[in-house]
């Protein structure tokens, strides 16, 4: 039998250059799923609701653990600040609870041998741009702290409907949308008396909703 030695070097060539080309592929289609696994983590990361920030108005109740005599109820100040016995004038605003805490071990650790602390929001009201206020013929005209997924319907409910002089159907939200503020127009008498859906928009932090007077 005569083997031509020239045309299996060729048919051995390319079957390695098949071969390098499936690994390739291979590769790429691991990277790919790869990604993204990575992309849906990120995704899931962003979607988890944040935490809440502490702000002017709101209510702490701070628990040191075994020290009862340091242990307070404290209303933030409308300069973001709050005081306890041994801490005075301590910033509060901006600051996630847990972060408040550890400042405060911090400040006690001068005082008390390895203070633990525990900060738990009582009274929310929120840090200024995370409120949604309410303005005009609302019965309980109010700011109102954001909540994750909070609409118009739920900021109605929480400030008792609208007055009997209010034109409803030609309120406003009023939002700031890249740099700019932009006026949504809203119509709450729907909403509230004939149950229409659409106008049940979500509310973003910081909304402004005005509902004026009827005129008549």
């Amino acid at each position: 039998m005569i083997v031509d030695h020239a045309e299996g070097g060729k048919v051995k060539g390319s079957a390695q250059k098949v071969l390098v080309g499936v690994l390739c592929a291979v590769a790429v289609f691991l990277a790919g799923c790869a990604g993204t696994g990575s992309g849906a983590s990120a995704k899931a990361a962003t979607g988890a609701a944040p935490e809440y920030v502490i702000g002017p108005g709101d209510s702490l109740k701070i628990f040191v653990w075994h020290n009862p005599e340091v242990s307070v109820t404290v209303p933030v100040r409308p300069d973001g600040r709050i005081s306890i016995p041994l801490v005075q004038d301590l910033v509060a605003g901006d600051k996630t609870p847990t972060q408040l805490a550890h400042e405060i071990e911090k400040r006690l650790a001068r005082y008390i041998k390895n203070p633990m602390v525990t900060v738990i929001v009582t009274g929310y009201v929120g840090t200024f741009g995370n409120q949604i206020r309410v303005v005009g013929q609302a019965a309980k005209a109010q700011a109102l702290p954001y909540r994750q997924g909070m609409t118009l319907l739920d900021v109605m409910i929480a400030v008792g409907g609208l007055t009997q002089y209010a034109a409803g159907n030609r309120a406003v939200v009023v939002r700031r949308i890249g740099g700019k503020e932009v006026k949504i127009p809203v119509k709450l008498g729907s909403l509230l008396d004939g149950g229409d859906i659409k106008a049940n928009i979500p509310m973003r932090p910081g909304d402004i909703l005005i509902i004026p007077e009827s005129w008549f």
